[in-house]
């Protein structure tokens, strides 16, 4: 079986507009295969790229060169070259992304931000609600909040509802980034329980973690990113 992700030979390089045009490059042939049940943990100095690494995973950034395969549906899609509509087909069906950042529409419940990712993959909405509902009682969200809206929780609230509505669809990857970032030792604990189920089940996972003790609590292997040292074009 094709590894559920595959980056070959990867370049990146970010064009400062407001400078002068001055490019920056960040990536300049990065490889790396995550292989299902396997979890890496991108590690690195602050601004060696480990966020825009998981980001070029995304789709959110495009590379400049090399590929990046996701295993979808029996096949593998090159992110690089993919069109925006197979993109979003990827992330609906098989890419997870946890950010440190919840964004969600005003007025909309918490149990049906949770149970929403689980539906569009053709889950009947009480089963993914009963799964929306297990995960939201696990990290601690009291339940007479389930039926507000989270945009009024508190940063750590948001934080574990955004990790619920990331780990309740069973996504064949994950992509984490800082999930423990602003938790209790508690929910720390609960969050790394998940996060290893996922890859029990056989998730594969890219994750950035902050603190050393989680990163080796929730993975299995990782990838070390050092900052670029090839100068900056201009």
């Amino acid at each position: 079986m094709t590894a559920p992700i595959r980056v070959s030979d990867v370049t990146k390089k970010f064009t400062l507009h407001m400078q002068g045009g001055v490019e920056l490059p960040v990536f300049d042939g990065v490889s790396m295969t995550v292989k299902a049940g396997q979890a890496i943990a991108l590690t690195g100095p602050s601004g060696a790229g480990k966020s825009s690494l998981l980001r070029l995973l995304y789709g959110t950034y495009k590379a400049d060169s090399g590929c990046i395969h996701i295993g979808h549906k029996d096949d593998a899609v090159d992110i690089v070259t993919a069109s925006p509509r197979q993109i979003l087909d990827v992330r609906r069906y098989s890419l997870g992304y946890v950010s440190q950042f919840l964004r969600v529409i005003p007025r909309v419940p918490t149990l049906e931000i949770v149970a929403e990712p689980m539906m569009q993959l053709g889950a009947a909405p009480e089963k993914a609600r009963h799964r929306a509902r297990e995960l939201l009682k696990r990290l601690r969200i009291p339940e007479n909040l389930w039926g507000l809206s989270p945009v009024t929780f508190s940063g750590g609230e948001q934080q574990r509802v955004n990790i619920a509505r990331g780990l309740c669809p069973d996504y064949p990857v994950l992509l984490l980034d800082e999930p423990t970032a602003s938790l209790d030792a508690e929910n720390r604990g609960t969050v790394l329980e998940l996060i290893n189920e996922a890859r029990e089940k056989g998730s594969a996972i890219v994750s950035i973690f902050h603190a050393k003790a989680d990163r080796d609590i929730a993975c299995t292997d990782e990838f070390d990113i050092q900052p670029f040292t090839g100068g900056v074009c201009g």
